[in-house]
């Protein structure tokens, strides 16, 4: 790229993971000089804005898929949007040849947005996860991988969120046995590379261990856990420090006052949340694949608590606890008490950061 090129970046709306992770895209673009632009729904927007304030933006409605509040039902009624879904897709792409006719991108950079492909323009969708774990059977999941697949191989290229080898965080989720025909491995990519480590995270010896509560995910499961979470909390809370991260991303100030060994946080910028996450000793959240990013690039000892009825997460969960020995726990059966001591015990979540050399050699690859 001798000049610098027009950039439309534009992340799925499922929870905040898609857009945290394209956090270090994004920078790496502005520092070469390239002109960025971001594509989603307003609460994305106001999201990177807070970190990125200087990108353009671009109003583009999300999927708007709807969770079912039982753990059994979970999977079956994303099954069920499937035609929501192929109608936003469609959706998406007619604004894509609408936008570009006036805009003239460069490039597209899509996370898990299948309809942002153009006949002309180069266009790359980003993924962690090419085996769909439908909990369904094997059967259905070969025939949602080779669905998947066909969306795909649209675009110029499918950058994978992992590494190619052994050494991964995803499993068999990003390590099929047959790849699409333009994937290439990309590494993770984590939001608290934007944020170096402090050079002196502690000042003096701590009094307690500090925990770190970050919570995410849909409604109705996020207020579940944060009502069997928080009481417990507060009644540990002469034996640890916890910091809790509500992950309420609706407007609203904190709801609890804080003290010396209780920090409650609606929610958290990038920013805000990096120094918690580095001083933590452990973490305790869900087994998203972003938030796992997130603890891999700083080495951090976790306990997992997908949220039910998500096949992937469990799969994830189920997954580091075989290769880490990550401590995981099953909503509505979680007692700290008993729970945070093996936790401490168990390994760090370790996996190689992606280099944004690779990076930049990706995006110059396909402009």
């Amino acid at each position: 790229m001798s000049s610098p090129s027009k950039i439309l970046i534009a992340p799925l709306d499922w929870g905040l993971g898609h857009t945290t992770r394209c956090l270090p895209i994004i920078d790496l673009l502005l520092r070469k000089g390239h002109s960025v632009s971001l594509a989603g729904p307003r609460k994305i927007l106001d999201f990177v804005a807070a970190t990125f304030p200087e990108i353009r933006q671009f109003s583009l409605e999300g999927y708007q898929i709807r969770y079912s509040k039982h753990k059994a039902f979970f999977a079956g009624r994303i099954i069920l949007q499937v035609p929501k879904i192929l109608k936003a897709i469609r959706r998406e792409h007619q604004w894509l040849q609408q936008i570009q006719a006036k805009e003239q991108f460069d490039l597209v950079i899509s996370d898990n947005r299948y309809g942002l492909h153009h006949s002309t323009l180069p266009c790359v969708i980003m993924t962690h996860q090419l085996m769909i774990k439908s909990g369904r059977g094997k059967m259905i999941d070969r025939q949602l991988q080779k669905l998947h697949y066909r969306f795909l191989e649209k675009f110029r290229a499918c950058w994978i969120i992992d590494e190619a080898g052994a050494n991964n965080l995803s499993g068999e989720l990003a390590h099929p046995a047959h790849l699409p025909g333009n994937a290439r491995y990309i590494g993770i990519l984590s939001q608290m590379t934007l944020s170096p480590l402090p050079e002196q995270p502690f000042k003096g010896i701590k009094e307690k261990p500090e925990i770190l509560i970050l919570l995410s995910g849909p409604e109705p499961m996020r207020s579940r856990l944060e009502a069997e979470l928080l009481p417990q909390c507060k009644a540990l809370s002469e034996r640890y420090h916890f910091n809790f991260v509500a992950g309420n991303i609706q407007a609203g100030q904190p709801s609890l006052p804080a003290n010396g060994s209780f920090r409650y946080f609606q929610k958290l910028s990038a920013t805000d949340l990096a120094p918690l996450l580095h001083t933590a000793d452990l973490v305790i959240c869900r087994s998203g694949y972003s938030t796992l990013m997130d603890l891999a690039v700083l080495g951090k000892k976790a306990m997992l608590i997908p949220t039910p009825g998500q096949t992937e997460q469990e799969y994830l969960a189920r997954y580091l606890q075989r290769k880490f020995q990550t401590a995981v726990a099953q909503q509505g059966h979680v007692i700290l008490t008993t729970a945070i001591p093996p936790a401490f015990a168990q390994k760090a979540i370790t996996v190689p950061t992606a280099s944004m050399t690779r990076i930049d050699a990706a995006v110059r690859s396909v402009i």
